[in-house]
């Protein structure tokens, strides 16, 4: 006896149709964004930026960023395990340092500020584990990739097009 097995392909959801290219249109604000992001980077680990930026783009719903960010961060080396838990970090903390933590903990405070302002414990714990060096280009990086997010999701930034290294 012989059992075929049909196979059906996966009907998917349409992808969102972009609004308006941001970045074509306001190519100078682009440009400085980009200089901006660079800028932001220095003196960071680049595997805790890259955490941080799908951290943010997770809170933000931002579906761009959070494609561009974890595809560099596994080219970067990064293993799918962490990016995986980031969802829930507070709940699977072994996964990261405890600097790592502090920095994912201030990266929720600043991204929503709808729970008011960055409680004192959170900045604490951050400058705890960070030179204030290294913190201020955190919070830059922090405020940084919240500004592309609102880029992304204003814009409706169609994800799974990135290839990773494609804006470096």
């Amino acid at each position: 006896m012989t059992t075929t097995t049909t196979e059906t392909a996966a009907v998917y959801a349409a992808a969102p149709t972009p609004r308006l290219d941001w970045a074509g249109l306001a190519p100078d604000v682009y440009k400085a964004m980009i200089r901006l992001d660079t800028a932001a980077r220095k003196g960071l680990d680049p595997t805790l930026y890259e955490l941080v930026k799908i951290r943010a783009s997770q809170v933000n719903h931002c579906a761009f960023c959070i494609d561009m960010h974890t595809k560099d961060a596994l080219a970067a080396g990064e293993s799918v395990e962490r990016i995986v838990q980031l969802s829930a970090w507070e709940e699977s903390p072994h996964f990261y340092t405890e600097k790592e933590l502090a920095a994912l903990e201030l990266t929720e405070a600043v991204t929503v500020l709808t729970d008011g302002f960055v409680p004192d414990e959170v900045y604490g714990k951050a400058a705890e584990h960070f030179e204030e060096a290294e913190l201020a280009q955190l919070l830059a990086a922090i405020t940084v990739i919240n500004a592309w997010n609102r880029f992304g999701v204003t814009c409706r930034m169609t994800a799974g097009h990135y290839q990773p290294g494609q804006h470096a």
